[in-house]
C-alpha cells in the first residue's frame, strides 16, 4: 500500500526538495499558494516516477485546510507524514518599528495556522505516523522581531506535541536544516555570497535520513 505524505509549504526551496525526495516511497498531498509552482513539481514528481496530488492553498484558510484533511481522509483514510515547510518570512525590520500588518500575518501564518493543522491532522497521522517541523533559531537576533518570534513561537507548540506524544505516537521530529539559498533567505540576505549555502536536496535527504535513523 502506497504511503502517503502532506507537504505544507511545497511550491519551492526545502518544501520542494522533501517531496521530491519523498516522492519514490510516498504519494505527494502538495500544498502551496502558487500554482504554477505546484504544476513543476508535480512534472518533476512525474519524471521520477511518483505521483502526486495538489492542493492549491493557503494554510491560513481554515475552511480550505477542513476541506483538504476530509479529502485525505475519505480517499487514504489516514496520513503516514506530515512536513511542515510553509512560513510567512516578515520584511526584517527594527522590533519598534514591526509594521501591524506584517506582524499580524506572522502570527496568522506561524502560529495560528500550525496550531489549527496540527488538530486537523493528528488524528490522520494516528499512533503510527511523522510529523515534522522546522527550526530556524533566529529568535532574539537584531532585525528578526516578526519572523523570529513567531518561528519560535510554532516551535514551541511543535515541542508541546513532541512532549504528549513521545509514548503514543505520532512521532513529532524538529529539524534544523543548514542556510540554503532559498525565496526566503534571498529577502533576508539580499546579495549575499550564496555558494558555500547548503543545496536544499542535500538537506532533505539529511533529514530524512536523520528522521528515518
Amino acid at each position: 500500500m502506497t504511503q502517503t505524505a502532506l507537504i505544507t509549504g511545497a511550491s519551492r526551496g526545502l518544501g520542494a526538495a522533501m517531496a521530491l525526495a519523498l516522492a519514490s516511497t510516498h504519494h505527494i498531498i502538495a500544498v502551496a499558494k502558487t500554482t504554477g509552482a505546484l504544476e513543476e513539481l508535480d512534472d518533476e514528481i512525474t519524471a521520477k516516477g511518483g505521483a502526486a496530488t495538489l492542493a492549491p492553498m493557503d494554510i491560513g484558510n481554515d475552511a480550505a485546510m477542513q476541506t483538504l484533511c476530509r479529502g485525505i481522509f475519505d480517499r487514504w483514510g489516514s496520513l503516514d507524514m506530515w512536513v511542515h515547510c510553509a512560513i510567512h518570512a516578515a520584511p526584517l525590520a527594527p522590533t519598534s518599528m514591526i509594521d501591524a500588518k506584517d506582524m499580524s500575518k506572522s502570527i496568522a501564518g506561524n502560529v495560528a495556522a500550525t496550531a489549527t493543522l496540527i488538530t486537523y491532522i493528528a488524528p490522520l497521522l494516528g499512533t503510527s505516523g511523522k510529523a515534522v517541523f522546522m527550526d530556524d533559531p533566529v529568535a532574539g537576533q537584531s532585525f528578526y522581531g516578526a519572523y523570529g518570534a513567531t518561528k519560535a513561537a510554532q516551535i514551541a507548540l511543535a515541542r508541546s506535541w513532541q512532549a504528549e506524544t513521545a509514548k503514543t505516537g505520532p512521532q513529532v521530529h524538529i529539524a534544523t536544516p543548514q542556510p540554503m539559498p532559498t525565496a526566503t533567505r534571498a529577502r533576508f540576505h539580499p546579495g549575499e555570497d550564496r555558494s558555500p549555502l547548503a543545496n536544499p536536496e542535500d538537506e532533505a535527504a539529511r533529514i530524512l535520513s536523520e528522521i528515518n535513523g
